[in-house]
């Protein structure tokens, strides 16, 4: 081959085709693309974060089935279509449910995290997966694969901290988290102004008003959370930046990576513990 043609590579942290050559990626920013040492597993980057998506919801839907397998059942506490295919409430517990209820006497606060993975029924996951799967590819472009997730995991634990200071005695469910990329989205809306963040804004305002209004007027829903979680995620927001005034950094990378560690280690001590709780009974 003449070594005079350049070849073309994916860019590991954005995947967009570049050249070899390239001393910064012209679509990203990362520095030396074409370097081996950050064309590895270890240590490329998330990309777009549309596979990050997808791996977020497939891991609630696995933890979702599980916690229904454990004690399955079609129907709980009568003929109710928000209970149909609903985990045993002794199993979403082991596996770990949230709130002053189960914190104040097991001290686990491993399960501000856990609980963004849990759901208490069939409609109940696939309304949140159904909202993730809209709000995560608008969030995901303003601030990076690594920031999205870092906000999308530290405003579930902020929502839920928020309902447990507030005194919610039971709670799961991915909306604290979703609230949170809401939140990140209204502080992008109005910190970048312009007719492209006005439109963001006024878009995603709507969703939070709505969200806000339903949780008042549907008993049972943690309106503590939504709103810890929207607070939250404009606080992360606020702190980490987007792309258009920073590039993610080294330090980005970190959080996101000690946040997806954590989750995996909250998780897995649920799964082991549910599955204990199963044998145990």
């Amino acid at each position: 081959m003449n070594r005079s043609t350049r070849k073309s590579i994916l860019c590991p942290n954005c995947r967009k085709l570049i050249s070899e050559d390239e001393t910064i990626c012209p679509f990203c920013g990362l520095q030396s693309p074409g370097s081996r040492w950050k064309n590895n597993p270890l240590t490329r980057g998330w990309g777009s974060g549309e596979k990050l998506i997808r791996i977020i919801i497939g891991t609630n839907i696995g933890i979702y089935l599980l916690s229904w397998l454990l004690h399955p059942s079609m129907m709980r506490g009568g003929f109710n279509p928000l209970h149909l295919f609903a985990p045993d409430p002794s199993s979403l517990a082991a596996m770990g449910a949230t709130g002053t209820l189960l914190m104040n006497a097991t001290h686990g606060w491993w399960t501000l995290l856990s609980a963004n993975y849990l759901h208490g029924s069939v409609l109940h996951i696939f309304f949140n997966m159904l909202a993730l799967y809209q709000i995560g590819p608008l969030v995901a472009p303003l601030y990076g694969a690594y920031r999205f997730f870092a906000i999308y995991t530290l405003s579930g634990i902020i929502g839920f901290w928020i309902s447990y200071v507030a005194g919610i005695p039971l709670t799961i469910g991915a909306s604290a988290a979703l609230c949170g990329l809401i939140g990140a989205a209204l502080y992008y809306g109005k910190s970048r102004g312009g007719l492209f963040g006005q439109a963001i804004y006024k878009q995603v305002g709507g969703w939070a008003i709505f969200i806000i209004l339903f949780g008042f007027m549907i008993p049972g829903i943690n309106n503590w959370a939504h709103i810890g979680g929207m607070a939250g995620g404009a606080l992360c927001g606020l702190l980490m930046s987007y792309n258009e005034r920073s590039r993610e950094t080294m330090v980005h990378r970190l959080i996101a990576g000690g946040c997806m560690v954590a989750t995996a280690l909250a998780l897995m001590w649920g799964v082991f513990n549910g599955i204990r709780h199963f044998w145990l009974n």
